[in-house]
């Protein structure tokens, strides 16, 4: 379930555990899962899962991982009832990062994570020549890596719940 080259936290700094959520879990989703645990430098470990998984990675997602310098071997599309199961991961956050998963009746989590929306276009959905479709999965996954700098920025130490909220669903308004 998870990514042998996450870092581990300092003993004395929480890690909170963020699901990314998409549709089919193939990639959005699965980039922002990558760029978080790339980036959490160990405060964050994030899991990505799809209400109607499509069952592979696609290959551009494949690259953009590779791309970012995350192990895409452990990665890989699943379903987001994987982790409403006895002993799975309690999730802090839960961002959906499309509007089609941000519409959907998700299962109950353990514990009661935050939830926002954050809404990328998807670059599965791009047609055209392969250099095309690389150049829309590129724009995409700066736009999402931008939220999630922004997002591991966040001194969460110091907020309560209820500020947290706010500003974790107000980081989807900065890029727009």
């Amino acid at each position: 379930m998870e990514n042998k080259d996450v870092l581990a936290a300092p003993a004395n700094q929480k890690t909170y555990s963020v699901m990314f959520l998409c549709t089919e879990n193939s990639a959005r989703s699965l980039i922002a899962e990558a760029l978080l645990n790339t980036a959490g430098a160990g405060r964050f470990r994030a899991f990505s899962a799809g209400s109607a998984p499509a069952g592979e990675v696609n290959p551009f997602t494949l690259e953009q991982i590779r791309l970012i310098g995350y192990a895409p071997e452990y990665l890989r599309s699943k379903s987001w009832s994987e982790y409403s199961t006895p002993g799975a991961p309690e999730m802090d956050f839960v961002i959906t990062v499309c509007n089609t998963a941000g519409g959907e009746v998700p299962p109950r989590w353990p514990g009661q994570p935050v939830t926002a929306n954050w809404d990328f276009r998807d670059p599965a959905a791009t047609r055209g020549s392969d250099r095309e479709i690389r150049s829309e999965y590129s724009a995409t996954c700066r736009e999402i890596r931008a939220r999630v700098e922004i997002f591991r920025n966040l001194p969460t130490d110091a907020l309560d719940e209820m500020a947290l909220q706010r500003k974790i669903a107000r980081i989807a308004g900065v890029m727009n």
